[in-house]
C-alpha cells in the first residue's frame, strides 16, 4: 500500500531494472542482492540448485518481505532470482498466475476481495485466511500457506494533537466530526484507498458518512503521514497499519469499532504445481513467518522509511538477528 523513492544512483538503477522487466514481459530477474551464508536454515538437497523466482510488489513491506523469502531460500540451496518492486497488486497476481514468479507474501484480504471479487471481509485473521485458502485453490489453483500474525490493514490516523483537540479516538467518532463540522475533519487519503471498496467508499458506507460533506484530497500514499502529522493539510489520513511512520510521527490509529476493514495478514502465495513440487519451501519459510507480528515488521519498516536504509540490509540483519542465516 505503500511506495518509497529510492535515492541517488540507486534510484535510477531500480528504474531502468522496472523498464527492462516491463519490456521482457516479468519474465527476468536479477541476482540476490546480498550474499547469505547457512546457519538456523541449511541446505536443504532437494532445493539444490532449484531455480526459483520471488517477487513482491512496490512499496517497502512487500520489499521487506520478498527479501525475507529470497535470503531464506539461498541460504536452503535454492538457486533464487529476485523480481521484488513489481508495480501494483494485479501485475504481481498475473506474474504468479503466468509463472513468472513462483513465491510471493501476499495479503488475505487483497486476496478475498481483489483477487476473488468478495465485496464482504470474512470476520477473523484465521477465518478469512482460510477462506481465501480454499477458494483461490479451487478457481485459480493457488496455494496460500503459512499464515503471519502481522495484519497490515488499512486504517485511519490521526496526529496527537488532533485526536486531543477533538476528542476523536474512533471511526464512528470520525464520522460525526465529519457530518456535523466538515471543516475540523479535513481528510487525506491515498489514490487506491479512496476507490476500492474496502478503502474510503465502503468505510463511508458503514460509518454513514456523507460523502458530500467530506473535506477530502486526494494523495500519494507516502504524502499521507507526514501531513496528517502537521495537522496544517488534512487532520486524519488513510494509511496502512504496520507502516513504521506511524511510531515515529506519534500518528493515533483510530479504533475500527464497526470492524470495517478486512483482515490483511500475510501470507505466502504460489502456484499449486510449484508447491507441490517443492515442499519443502513452505517448512523453510513457515518458522520466518510466525516471527513476523505487527510489531516486528512494523519495525523492519521504519528502518527503511524512517532510518532511510535499504530494505535488503534490514531484511538480511534481521535473519541473521534470529539466526536463520549469518551474514559472510
Amino acid at each position: 500500500m505503500r511506495t518509497r523513492i529510492r535515492r541517488g544512483g540507486a534510484a535510477l538503477a531500480a528504474l531502468l531494472t522496472l523498464l527492462w522487466v516491463a519490456a521482457c514481459g516479468l519474465e527476468a530477474g536479477s541476482a540476490v542482492p546480498l550474499r547469505v551464508t547457512p546457519a538456523g536454515i541449511q541446505p536443504i538437497p532437494a532445493l539444490d540448485g532449484v531455480r526459483i523466482t520471488v517477487g513482491s510488489k512496490d512499496f517497502t513491506e512487500q520489499s521487506v518481505l520478498g527479501y525475507l523469502i529470497e535470503f531464506a531460500l539461498t541460504a536452503a540451496g535454492a538457486q533464487v532470482r529476485d523480481l521484488t518492486n513489481i508495480v501494483g497488486s494485479n501485475s504481481l497476481r498475473d506474474a504468479q498466475v503466468r509463472g513468472q514468479v513462483d513465491i510471493a507474501y501476499d495479503y488475505t484480504g487483497t486476496g478475498w476481495i481483489n483477487y476473488l471479487g468478495n465485496e464482504s471481509p470474512v470476520p477473523g485473521s484465521q477465518p478469512q485466511f482460510e477462506a481465501v485458502r480454499d477458494a483461490d485453490l479451487a478457481a485459480h489453483g493457488m496455494i496460500w500457506a503459512a499464515m503471519a500474525p502481522m495484519n497490515n490493514t488499512y486504517a485511519m490516523v490521526t496526529s496527537a494533537r488532533t485526536a486531543e483537540e477533538t476528542g476523536v479516538r474512533t471511526l464512528s467518532q470520525y464520522a460525526n466530526l465529519v457530518n456535523s463540522d466538515p471543516g475540523a475533519a479535513a481528510t487525506c487519503v491515498g489514490t487506491e484507498f479512496n476507490v476500492r471498496q474496502d478503502g474510503f467508499p465502503g468505510m463511508a458506507a458503514k460509518y454513514g458518512i456523507d460523502t458530500g460533506k467530506v473535506n477530502k484530497q486526494i494523495v500519494q500514499d507516502a504524502i499521507v503521514y507526514q501531513a496528517t502529522a502537521d495537522a496544517r493539510q488534512c487532520r486524519f489520513g488513510s494509511v496502512a497499519a504496520t507502516d513504521g511512520r506511524i511510531p515515529a510521527l506519534d500518528l493515533r490509529l483510530l479504533e475500527d469499532d464497526r470492524s470495517f476493514f478486512p483482515q490483511y495478514n500475510a501470507a505466502l502465495v504460489m502456484r499449486e504445481d510449484f508447491a507441490k513440487a517443492h515442499p519443502q519451501v513452505v517448512e523453510v519459510l513457515a518458522p520466518i513467518s510466525r516471527l513476523l507480528t505487527n510489531e516486528t515488521i512494523t519495525g523492519l519498516n521504519r528502518q527503511v522509511d524512517v532510518d532511510g536504509r535499504e530494505p535488503e540490509h534490514v531484511a538480511r540483519e534481521w535473519m541473521a538477528a534470529q539466526g536463520f542465516i549469518t551474514i559472510p
